[in-house]
């Protein structure tokens, strides 16, 4: 069994995470713990104080207890808003607190994007334009190219909650750049789980979105690999069959 931790800003797309857990089809256990996420707001203050290190170190003896070897801050916002440098410090602090490996959603991205050999990106994201400018500049300090960058304009995680396929398809379509190897869904408030094949199908290339890299990345710290299509092209890196 390997057992994994999520700190969970509020309650918007949380079941993504029960859904990946049976997708991935074997000895994997996903715990998310929630944090408190004070203001919901798209919006730098709000965001700092969000990932904050005290609002972070409150949920953590939780996820000890649950048995995880790994946790991951699974918020995209709550951590690229500190920057490359501060998202680094950021992590650290969790993992000295936690005693486990750690890493953030924003991390994640820059990983998987990585494992999948894309050189440009695209960033169809929730978010007002100035904190996808923000995402966009995170990746550019990883030293990833991106080609485009369309924000949605939405303030609050929980009207980002509410979105279904047919959103989510449109938004991934109006973000998609013809020069970008892959196109970036960075709100973790932001149910994708169940449309990873239909995201990759319309847009002909590998989709990432905030869930799925989030739990692709926890995976990775505690050194575990699956295969699982139906989470999308990032998840058929390894052979099928598993030892």
């Amino acid at each position: 069994m390997t057992a994994l931790g999520f700190l969970y800003p509020g309650y918007s797309a949380e079941d993504d995470y029960p859904r990946i857990e049976l997708l991935l089809g074997s000895d994997i256990r996903l715990t998310l713990v929630h944090t408190d996420i004070g203001e919901d707001a798209h919006r730098e203050d709000a965001l700092l104080e969000m990932g904050s290190a005290a609002r972070l170190a409150a949920g953590v003896e939780e996820l000890r207890l649950s048995g995880a070897e790994a946790v991951v801050w699974a918020c995209t916002s709550g951590s690229f808003v500190y920057g490359w440098e501060g998202a680094h410090e950021q992590v650290r602090a969790l993992a000295r607190t936690a005693g486990l490996p750690a890493s953030s959603t924003s991390f994640a991205f820059v990983h998987a994007i990585r494992e999948l050999g894309a050189r440009r990106v695209a960033i169809a994201a929730t978010y007002p334009e100035d904190v996808a400018a923000m995402f966009s500049a995170f990746l550019k300090d990883a030293g990833i190219e991106v080609v485009s960058v369309r924000g949605s304009g939405i303030i609050t995680a929980a009207e980002v909650g509410t979105w279904g396929a047919d959103e989510v398809l449109t938004m991934a379509r109006s973000g998609d750049h013809p020069d970008a190897d892959a196109v970036l869904l960075p709100d973790t408030a932001l149910h994708t789980a169940s449309h990873l094949p239909a995201l990759e199908k319309t847009l002909a290339k590998p989709a990432l979105t905030a869930n799925q890299v989030t739990v692709w990345e926890a995976l990775r710290l505690a050194d575990r690999r699956v295969n699982a299509p139906e989470l999308g092209m990032l998840f058929t890196r390894e052979p099928i069959v598993q030892v």
